[in-house]
């Protein structure tokens, strides 16, 4: 066996790291797959003191473990996992480098639970840590979602004079930090890969760009992103060229502060550099167009895009026909729909309810949209969309608007039957035309069906209007039956049956 390695003294360290399950997961199968020594004493992650388990854990460790080594969920572990595991059950690790490979396998099979608990272990080997497993420990901690913890293994390695991490490891701890908004933390460590020398590459200012404008800095991420492209044309060192990605990160916070305009200048001088603006490019331009009440400028972009065989995916169409409706743009709202489907995309069933609710209302005072919305209305049915009642009145509207009564009149007992209650307005409405198309027997029925549901959907207006209907026709038995059904149900209509 190789001989132990320098270690670090305890007391050097910001803060004591011990192996902890969090209490709320309840996942102690990577624990338990380490049988407990005789001691029950578990190691500090990186200050190497002993502290005792918890009685809790202590009786899992008795409890809960298998007869052969493994809990019952153990068995859907994939087999180098299992494999890994057996290598730490039987403690067959001789050298340092074999115990580093198998953290480090542990961690990038995303068991960094278990890899935490093999590193808690390392004394049992009489191994003392070097450059590598610290990395990997840093790297065991991002994974764990625990950047902060990762931030002090990390500044620990650099105080206690051991090898700096490579950038690789800088970056990951830098884009965790951002993502949690913790934008001083992250420039900190940006700081000590100067002091160490580690060069930052253009994935680590992408991280720093991207988190500043997740937190709203976007003229800080400008005049970063300005520090580079300088620094870049000086030196033109290829790890600072700016890529796709870098203009992305400031174009996307520009949109979100609503400065759509620069976000567009930033995306033709990334054209001008050579770059290819990807999806995402793209799609961030689309988003600032729609929050800025723009989106009628997004078929620019869409065209754009097109030119320059960037094919719109979902997203972007998706995005576009939310701006368009949420600002009133139906007409062309319905033709990014037809495209939509023209290009293979099923549009999702809420934006097909807003779609069908905006079309129908529009029709009102364009007929030439109500075959849009019968459109609309087919291909939602025919996916069986649950549409919502406010759409289901609005498209029986629209047919009687289209003096599609016959189907009107089938779409308005559906809703009935499903126990949806249509407005007043509604069954008038219904009742009306058909009686304009002297289809008494169908507009019976609609009062009919209401009448078993509540006499709270409608008033005297659909009882006049049948009422005048078979007074007209001459048939006053009916006009007198349709008087008492009114009166029953608490409604005084203005007309009465002749006599």
């Amino acid at each position: 066996m190789n001989s132990p390695l320098p270690r670090a003294p305890p007391s050097s360290l910001p803060h004591p790291f011990s192996f902890q399950f969090p209490p709320s997961t309840f996942n102690f199968t990577s624990l338990l797959l380490i049988p407990p020594k005789p001691s029950h004493f578990i190691i500090s992650a990186t200050t190497n003191q002993t502290i005792t388990p918890s009685p809790y854990s202590l009786k899992l460790n008795s409890h809960l473990i298998s007869k052969d080594g493994f809990l019952p969920n153990e068995r859907y572990r994939s087999k180098s996992v299992k494999d890994l595991a057996g290598s730490i059950k039987d403690g067959n690790i001789e050298t340092l480098a074999e115990f580093n490979h198998l953290f480090k396998s542990l961690v990038l099979a995303d068991e960094v639970d278990l890899a935490y608990k093999l590193y808690s272990t390392l004394s049992n080997y009489d191994f003392s840590a070097d450059s590598l497993t610290f990395s990997i420990l840093v790297h065991c901690c991002c994974k764990r979602n625990d950047p902060m913890e990762a931030k002090k293994v990390l500044e620990h390695m650099i105080e206690s004079g051991f090898e700096s991490p490579k950038v690789k490891t800088f970056t990951q701890l830098i884009n965790l930090l951002c993502k949690k908004g913790k934008l001083k933390q992250a420039f900190e460590v940006f700081e000590i890969m100067g002091k160490v020398k580690c060069d930052p590459t253009i994935n680590t200012y992408n991280c720093l760009l991207k988190g500043l404008c997740y937190v709203g800095k976007v003229e800080e991420a400008n005049e970063l992103l300005s520090k580079i492209k300088k620094s870049w044309k000086e030196q033109r060192d290829g790890r600072l060229q700016p890529d796709v990605y870098t203009y992305t990160a400031v174009m996307d916070g520009f949109c979100k502060v609503g400065r759509s305009d620069e976000a567009l200048e930033l995306l033709n001088e990334a054209i001008e550099m050579g770059l290819t603006p990807s999806i995402v490019t793209y799609n961030t331009i689309f988003n600032g167009y729609f929050k800025e009440g723009r989106p009628m400028e997004g078929f620019g972009l869409l065209k754009q895009m097109k030119e320059r065989n960037c094919t719109p995916d979902y997203v972007s169409y998706s995005t576009l026909l939310h701006g368009l409706l949420q600002w009133g743009e139906i007409k062309a709202a319905v033709r990014v729909y037809k495209e939509m489907l023209d290009t293979g995309f099923n549009v999702d069933e809420r934006m097909m309810n807003t779609l069908l609710r905006g079309i129908c209302r529009r029709s009102r005072k364009e007929k030439e949209l109500l075959e849009d919305a019968y459109q609309v209305f087919d291909e939602m049915s025919k996916r069986g969309c649950d549409i919502d009642p406010c759409a289901y009145e609005l498209v029986i509207e629209a047919f009687c608007n289209g003096n599609e009564m016959d189907k009107a009149f089938v779409n308005l007992c559906e809703m009935i039957k499903m126990e949806l209650s249509p407005r007043t307005f509604t069954l008038n409405i219904v009742v009306r035309g058909l009686c304009v198309e002297e289809k008494i027997e169908k507009a019976m029925l609609v009062l009919v069906l209401a009448c078993r549901r509540t006499s709270e959907m409608f008033d005297k207006v659909a009882f006049d209007v049948l009422i005048n209907e078979t007074n007209r026709q001459g048939m006053v038995k009916t006009a007198s039956c349709v008087y008492c059904v009114a009166l029953k149900n608490g409604v005084i209509p203005s007309r009465k049956p002749r006599r």
